[in-house]
């Protein structure tokens, strides 16, 4: 009965019970917050940000990747009551949970796990499904957790910068993503601007980064190379799907 459940990613598709809050922003909302933001730089929008918005429905993930303590310092300092989302796959290297719990414990954090059903995880390590599937275990272990939880929050705030991806390039600051409010404070910050703040405030990368991974996700799905060209190499894949 739960293999037939897992025939296809339309199937793990969640269906809250209720909308979130930010499913009912007009186009007009949006492009108005769109307005007001994207002029401002990074802090300065989140300054506004959490001057606008209550820390306790905004819904903040991380995955404690290459540079994550930039985006998670700048936050912490402007808000330190906002807890993080930290998305458990079950394939993280053991460095990224090292790194996960360093950063909790300098800042001062609060990180909960969002994780999938043991018997869905469990699926995709019996079927290896990375293998045949990615989008499918990526929905499995990564987007469903998520969607689960949506619904709880009137707005996500994601870490996306437009030059890792085209895609991530024709984002806006506000967007609605997956029927919720999107907030990439991010997205027009370079990466000689992300670094060189890294630099300044003597913040530490990813253990990884020295051994030459630059964007670092799942064991199964991550190889050392430039950019994100270590992210599912030889496959099409360039997204695990929560930015879709």
């Amino acid at each position: 009965m739960e293999n037939a459940l897992l025939e296809s990613p339309a199937n793990l598709a969640a269906s809250p019970a209720t909308e979130p809050a930010s499913a009912r922003y007009s186009d007009a909302q949006i492009a108005d917050l769109n307005a007001r933001y994207t002029p401002l730089d990074f802090e300065a929008r989140l300054r506004l940000f959490y001057s606008e918005f209550d820390a306790d429905k905004v819904l903040v993930t991380s995955s404690f990747a290459a540079t994550s303590a930039y985006f998670l310092h700048i936050i912490h300092r402007i808000e330190s009551r906002q807890k993080i989302a930290f998305i458990d796959t079950g394939y993280h290297f053991l460095e990224t949970i090292a790194y996960r719990d360093r950063l909790s414990k300098e800042y001062g954090l609060e990180v909960f796990d969002i994780k999938a059903e043991d018997w869905k995880h469990q699926f995709t390590r019996d079927d290896q499904t990375w293998e045949k599937n990615p989008d499918f275990c990526c929905s499995i272990n990564k987007v469903e957790p998520l969607e689960a939880i949506k619904p709880n929050y009137d707005v996500w705030v994601s870490s996306l910068m437009g030059w890792q991806t085209d895609h991530r390039a024709g984002m806006e600051v506000f967007e609605m993503r997956r029927g919720v409010l999107k907030f990439n404070p991010m997205i027009d910050v370079t990466r000689a601007q992300r670094d060189a703040y890294i630099v300044d405030h003597g913040l530490p990368f990813h253990p990884l980064v020295a051994q030459g991974y630059q964007s670092i996700g799942c064991t199964h799905c991550t190889a050392q190379g430039e950019g994100r060209s270590g992210r599912w190499a030889g496959k099409a894949k360039t997204e695990c799907g929560l930015h879709l």
